[in-house]
């Protein structure tokens, strides 16, 4: 049985019923599975238990309808939510704010399906794209080391390369004792180059209060206040290059398909970075986030 094929079905007929009643134990008859073998294939397959992705995915509608002038409550309930407290609660664990605050960001834009194949191009099997976490974030002030490179498919050697020197030669180590960054987590942070349109800095770092202890040789960068887009990479291993391959597969991602269809442009002037904490660590199942400055469109 091709598991890939059934997992897709299945994810298409959640798409057909989400303001109906689905239980796990149902879309396991239907698919041809027992329960636990279902529950098994589909978490291998989208990175979440099967309630959590539909649930997921009724918020994402959700989110959609918010553009309008409809009662939230009358949302709520349209997806399979009892009360306003219990929506609130999983739209905020979701995308990071209440519904109240997220609808000033919200565009209107039908998420689209889940494509698992596609998913599987972008190096993201078992890693669900989910529609981001939208935040606001105050000036960041940066001090690292700066890479200059292009956009023209360098970035991709030259970035992994980079990183790789860095960790080796212990540079953010080294860094850190000497700054006292605000916290343990390191920056990836690409600022665009006005007089060079086709390359970028690519600076490795920490957020600092200000430069006053910035050592010489470092590069001092701020990172203007803006709302972000935020998406978490599916988890993978160092081994291999699976966790960069994770990296720049979700990157393409969010650039070559989710843009186009979210509603959103990218912020004039903005600074979109990757942060990587403690879910980076190790060589197992590994994490970051990408922040992505955003502004609806008009």
């Amino acid at each position: 049985m091709d598991h890939t094929a059934c997992i897709q079905r299945t994810l298409d007929y959640i798409e057909d019923h989400l303001k109906e009643r689905l239980s796990a134990e149902d879309l396991a008859r239907q698919a041809g599975f027992s329960q636990y073998h279902f529950y098994k294939v589909f978490h291998s397959r989208t990175g979440l238990p099967i309630m959590d992705y539909i649930r997921r995915r009724r918020l994402a509608h959700a989110a959609a309808d918010m553009a309008g002038r409809r009662n939230l409550l009358e949302i709520a309930l349209d997806y399979g939510f009892e009360t306003h407290a219990g929506f609130t609660k999983a739209f905020r664990k979701t995308y990071g704010l209440t519904p109240e605050q997220y609808r000033i960001h919200a565009t209107g834009r039908v998420p689209e399906r889940v494509d698992l194949a596609k998913l599987a191009d972008y190096n993201m099997s078992g890693g669900m794209m989910m529609r981001p976490k939208i935040v606001s974030k105050p000036e960041i002030k940066l001090v690292g080391y700066a890479l200059e490179t292009r956009m023209n498919g360098e970035n991709f050697t030259e970035i992994p390369a980079f990183w790789n020197r860095y960790i080796e030669e212990q540079w953010g180590h080294k860094l850190y004792q000497q700054i006292k960054p605000v916290k343990d987590a390191e920056y990836g942070a690409c600022i665009m180059l006005p007089d060079k349109p086709e390359h970028f800095l690519y600076v490795i770092g920490f957020e600092v209060e200000n430069f006053d202890n910035a050592p010489e040789g470092t590069h001092q960068a701020v990172i203007p206040a803006s709302t972000y887009a935020v998406f978490t990479s599916p988890k993978a291993d160092r081994a291999n290059g699976a966790f960069t391959d994770a990296i720049q597969g979700m990157t393409t991602y969010v650039y070559n398909e989710w843009f186009p269809s979210s509603g959103y442009a990218y912020a004039k002037n903005g600074v979109d970075f990757e942060l990587y904490d403690e879910r980076s660590s190790g060589d197992k199942d590994l994490q970051m986030d990408l922040y992505v400055p955003v502004e609806k469109q008009e």
